[in-house]
C-alpha cells in the first residue's frame, strides 16, 4: 500500500469500516463528503466478524467484498483493504489502524471515519485511548442522532475532543437493514444502492434470510 507520490509530497488517507453487508449510496456519499473536504483517498475496509455484530448473520466474505469492489470501480479516490477479512477471530478498529500505520508514510495523516452514534460509543471500543493516538476521527451525522459536544467526547475518552473533526453532513436515511429486509421482502432497491450492487445481491439471491 503505497500512497506517497513521485514528489514526495504527503496524503490524507481516511479508513472507512464496516460490514458493507450490503455497501449502499449512502456509504458512497459519506467517501465522496470526505474524500473532497480532506482531498483524502478513501479504503474501504470491511469486517471480517466484528465484535459488536458477533450474534448476527452476515452475507459471505467474499460477496461483501464483491459488493465493495463493485461500487468503488473506476473511481481512483477509492481503494478496498482486505486487512480485516483476512484477519483470524474478531476484528477490532484498533488492529486495522495500526497496520495501516505501518503501510504508509510517516508524513501522511490517517483518519478513520465513523458515525455520530459509533463516536458516542467509542468508550466500548478496544483499545479508545490508543485509537485516537494513531489517527484522528471523522465523525459523520447519523439519522435520530445529535451531534456530539465536546464536554460529552472528553468524558468519554480523554482528549478525544482534539482528535476528532465533527462533519454536519451529509445526513444519510438509508442503512443496509433497511436494504436487507427489502430483499426479504421483494422491495425495490433502485436508488438504494449502485446497480451494480443490486444486481449482484439479486443474481446471488442474498439476504432471503430473515436477519
Amino acid at each position: 500500500m503505497a500512497f506517497l507520490n513521485g514528489h514526495g509530497k504527503a496524503v490524507n488517507i481516511a479508513v472507512i469500516g464496516g460490514t458493507f453487508d450490503p455497501i449502499h449510496n449512502g456509504h458512497l456519499m459519506v467517501a465522496d463528503a470526505v474524500a473532497s473536504k480532506f482531498d483524502a483517498h478513501v479504503i474501504f475496509v470491511p469486517a471480517g466478524q466484528p465484535w459488536l455484530k458477533a450474534e448476527r448473520r452476515l452475507a459471505p466474505i467474499s460477496d461483501r467484498l464483491e459488493m465493495v469492489r463493485l461500487a468503488i470501480c473506476g473511481d481512483k479516490r477509492y481503494s478496498l483493504s482486505t486487512a480485516e477479512t483476512e484477519r483470524f477471530g474478531p476484528s477490532y478498529t484498533i488492529d486495522t489502524i495500526r497496520q495501516m500505520k505501518e503501510q504508509i508514510m510517516p508524513c501522511d495523516e490517517l483518519y478513520f471515519v465513523l458515525g455520530w452514534d459509533s463516536l458516542l460509543g467509542l468508550s466500548h471500543w478496544h483499545e479508545p485511548e490508543a485509537l485516537i493516538q494513531m489517527c484522528r476521527l471523522i465523525a459523520v451525522p447519523r439519522i435520530g442522532y445529535g451531534m456530539p459536544d465536546t464536554m460529552t467526547m472528553e468524558r468519554l475518552v480523554a482528549g478525544l475532543s482534539k482528535r476528532v473533526v465533527i462533519m454536519d453532513k451529509p445526513e444519510i436515511d438509508i442503512s443496509s437493514s433497511a436494504i436487507r429486509e427489502r430483499m426479504r421482502t421483494g422491495l425495490p432497491l433502485e436508488n438504494l444502492l449502485p446497480q451494480e450492487v443490486g444486481d449482484y445481491i439479486k443474481e446471488r439471491r442474498l439476504y432471503l434470510y430473515e436477519d
